[in-house]
C-alpha cells in the first residue's frame, strides 16, 4: 500500500519499497517539520513497520490518543478534499537513557566500544589509543565492562600494572589515562552513568507490532538529553550501528523492517573526526540492505555531509530563510538538490511556503527522483498535545517492557574481579610487607594518576578492538560479551 504524504498538482505517495532510501525532512522551525514526521510515522505504523524517534521538544507523545478537530485542521482536512479522513492513535512504547519518562533504555560499557566511547569523552586520537588498549586488555583477561564502575576500575588496574602490560600492548604514558578518568567525571556529572549496565537494550523489542498488526512507535524521551548534544547523538549512532549488526541482511524488501527518525541531525556530525564521519557515512549507505529506513531531520540541509545528503532519496523541503549569506547559501543548495520542475523556480519558493506546505520529492519505483513539487502535507491522525503526566505513567505502565527493564542488574564483571583479586592479594594491615599509611597514600595517588596509558596503537591492533558496525566495516571481531 503507498502511502499518501502530501497532494500538490498530484498525490504525492512514498513508497514502501523505497523506505529504506532514507529520507530528509528539512526546515525553518515552526515550517511544520513535527507534522510531517508525525504523519510518516503514523502511516507506517498503520502498515505494521515499527517507528523508532526521539522526542527532543517534548511534544510528540500524542501519537498514543486520536486527534480532534480544530480550526486550522478543519481547514486542511477540508482544501485537500479528505473525505475519509479519520482520527486515530498509535501504539507507542516510551523509553528514557535516564528511566524517568520511559522504560530505562540501557546500553553496556562493552557494546558502546572504545571507538564511539572516545567520540563520548572527547578524547584526543593519543587517548582513544589508550582507551582501546584499555577495552582489549579487558577482553583478554575475560573481565567484563559493563557499567562505568567496571570501566574506572579497568583504567585503574592498568596504570598499576603499566610495566607489566607494556611488552604486550605498548609504550605506557601517564598523562592520557588522568585525562580520560577525568572526562569520565564530567560524563557522570552529566548523568552517564546511569545509561550504562544491565539489562541492555534487546534491540527485538524495538521492532514489536501490537494485536491489531500495527508497528509499534518507540518514543525515545530527549527533551532532557539533547542538552548533553554529544550524548544524545553518540546514542542514536550507537544504536543505528546495533542495528546494522545484529539484523541480518534483506535486500530490497516490500517494506523496512525499522524507521528511524534522526532529529537534531546536525549534533550527529558536529566535531566529529573525519574517520568518525567516514563510518556513519559508510553506515547510513549499508544499513538499507538490512531493511532499515532512515529519515534526518534537521532544520538547514546544509548541515549534512554531501555523501550523506546524496543517499537521501525522499525528500520534504518546508522554508527556509534567507536573511544571512549563509542561509541564502542552504536555500541555493537545497534548491540544487531536486530534480527540477520547469513550472517551479524551487529557490524562490523555498522561501516563500506556508506552514504545513513543503516541496516534495520521494523515490519513483525504478528508484529515481521525481519532479519536485509544491505540496500541502497530510493532517496527522494522532493528537499534537502532549499526553499528561498521568497518561504517559499508565501506558508505561501497562506495558510488558517495564518488566525487564525496570530492574537493575549487577551482575559479576571487571569491577567485582579485580576488586576481589586486590583484596586477596593485598597483606594484611598488621604484616611487615603492608605500607605504612603516608607511604599508602602517596602511592595510590602516584599508580592512579602516573603509571598509565598507552600511546596509539597500531592498525591490526586497532581493528581488533572496535565493536559493533563500526569495527566489522574495518573487518575486526563483534562478537558481544553477555
Amino acid at each position: 500500500m503507498n502511502l499518501l504524504i502530501a497532494k500538490g498538482e498530484r498525490d504525492h505517495l512514498l513508497l514502501p519499497q523505497m523506505a529504506n532510501r532514507h529520507g530528509l525532512i528539512a526546515g525553518a522551525t515552526g515550517t511544520g517539520k513535527t507534522a510531517t514526521l508525525k504523519v510518516l510515522a503514523e502511516h507506517f505504523s498503520a502498515l505494521g513497520v515499527p517507528v523508532f524517534l526521539a522526542d527532543v521538544k517534548g511534544d510528540l507523545s500524542g501519537f498514543a490518543r486520536a486527534g480532534s478537530e480544530n480550526p486550522k485542521l478543519s481547514e486542511r482536512i477540508s482544501n485537500l478534499r479528505l473525505t475519509d479522513f479519520q482520527f486515530e492513535a498509535a501504539p507507542v512504547e516510551f523509553w528514557d537513557l535516564f528511566g524517568e519518562s520511559g522504560h530505562r533504555l540501557r546500553a553496556t560499557v562493552s557494546d558502546m566500544g572504545p571507538l564511539l566511547f572516545s567520540r563520548l569523552l572527547n578524547l584526543n586520537e593519543t587517548q582513544a589509543g589508550v582507551l582501546s588498549i584499555v577495552f582489549k586488555i579487558a577482553d583478554d583477561n575475560g573481565l567484563l565492562l559493563l557499567d562505568l564502575k567496571d570501566l574506572k576500575a579497568m583504567l585503574q588496574h592498568v596504570g598499576e600494572k603499566a610495566a607489566d602490560f607494556r611488552a604486550q600492548y605498548g609504550n605506557i604514558s601517564p598523562v592520557s589515562i588522568g585525562a580520560i578518568q577525568r572526562n569520565l567525571l564530567v560524563l557522570e556529572e552529566q548523568g552517564g552513568d546511569s545509561f550504562f549496565g544491565e539489562p541492555a537494550l534487546n534491540l527485538e523489542d524495538l521492532m514489536q507490532t501490537d494485536a491489531h498488526g500495527r508497528g509499534m512507535i518507540n518514543v525515545l524521551a530527549a527533551e532532557r538529553l539533547v542538552h548533553s548534544p554529544k550524548i544524545y547523538a553518540t546514542f542514536l549512532l550507537w544504536l543505528i550501528a546495533e542495528l546494522f549488526e545484529n539484523l541480518p541482511e534483506v535486500g530490497d524488501v516490500e517494506k523496512p523492517k525499522l524507521l528511524f527518525f534522526f532529529d537534531e541531525a546536525h549534533l550527529l556530525f558536529d566535531e566529529a573526526p573525519r574517520a568518525l564521519l567516514d563510518k556513519i557515512e559508510q553506515v547510513v549507505r549499508l544499513i538499507r540492505s538490512k531493511g532499515v529506513g532512515i529519515f534526518f531531520v534537521t532544520q538547514n540541509p546544509l548541515d549534512l555531509p554531501d555523501s550523506v545528503l546524496g543517499q537521501l532519496g525522499n525528500r520534504v523541503q518546508h522554508a527556509l530563510r534567507a536573511f544571512t549569506p549563509r542561509d541564502q547559501k542552504a536555500v541555493r543548495a537545497a534548491a540544487e538538490t531536486f530534480r527540477q520542475n520547469p513550472n517551479i523556480n524551487v529557490e524562490n519558493v523555498i522561501t516563500e511556503l506556508a506552514v504545513g506546505e513543503a516541496l516534495v520529492s520521494f523515490l519513483d519505483p525504478q528508484g529515481r527522483p521525481e519532479v519536485v513539487d509544491r505540496a500541502f502535507i497530510m493532517p496527522p491522525r494522532t493528537q499534537f498535545p502532549p499526553l499528561t503526566p498521568d497518561e504517559r505513567r499508565r501506558i508505561i505502565e501497562a506495558s510488558p517492557a517495564g518488566r525487564v527493564y525496570g530492574q537493575e542488574i549487577d551482575r559479576e564483571s571487571a569491577y567485582e574481579k579485580l576488586k576481589a583479586r586486590a583484596e586477596t592479594s593485598a597483606p594484611p594491615p598488621d604484616s611487615p610487607e603492608a605500607p605504612a599509611p603516608r607511604a599508602a597514600k602517596r602511592d595510590s595517588i602516584l599508580d592512579g594518576f602516573v603509571k598509565s596509558a598507552a600511546r596509539s596503537i597500531g592498525t591490526q591492533v586497532g581493528r581488533e578492538l572496535i565493536r559493533g558496525v563500526l569495527g566489522s566495516l574495518l573487518g575486526g571481531s563483534t562478537k558481544r560479551r553477555r
